[in-house]
């Protein structure tokens, strides 16, 4: 059977279902990013540019085939994670190395780091919220 034909006898297996992720995905994606964040505490990496960066892993999305898995990652304390991101894709097959001796599924995905931006976005609806406009708006009910 073909890959298209394959992906159209599933379907609700793709990105956009409105059901979201499964559990599996859920459970293997926590899994990831317990084993990511413990890695990165304590090992000490070769890349210079990874030298003494403290950088938190929030989320991994895995894939539906969990052949791929993206990271998100911040610093803490700081906003250029931007910079990083070129040095920990680098390292990626050491994550997957450690991963694959860690986790006991048949598949380890590979790993691809985005920067999370959650935080930033947080703080700007904050600072909407306590604009002057809005908090007179917001005091009227």
């Amino acid at each position: 059977m073909s890959e298209g034909r394959r992906r159209a006898a599933r379907p609700g297996l793709g990105p956009s279902h409105p059901q979201g992720p499964t559990q599996r995905q859920l459970r293997v994606g926590e899994e990831i990013r317990r084993l990511l964040a413990d890695q990165l505490t304590r090992t000490e990496f070769r890349n210079p540019e990874l030298a003494g960066v403290q950088v938190t892993v929030t989320e991994v999305r895995v894939s539906p085939d969990l052949r791929h898995a993206t990271a998100f990652v911040c610093r803490l304390g700081r906003q250029d994670v931007e910079e990083i991101l070129p040095a920990l894709q680098k390292v990626a097959p050491h994550f997957r190395t450690a991963l694959s001796r860690a986790m006991r599924t048949r598949i380890v995905p590979e790993i691809h780091f985005q920067a999370d931006t959650a935080f930033e976005q947080a703080m700007d609806v904050e600072a909407i919220f306590n604009s002057p406009e809005v908090r007179r708006d917001l005091g009227k009910d």
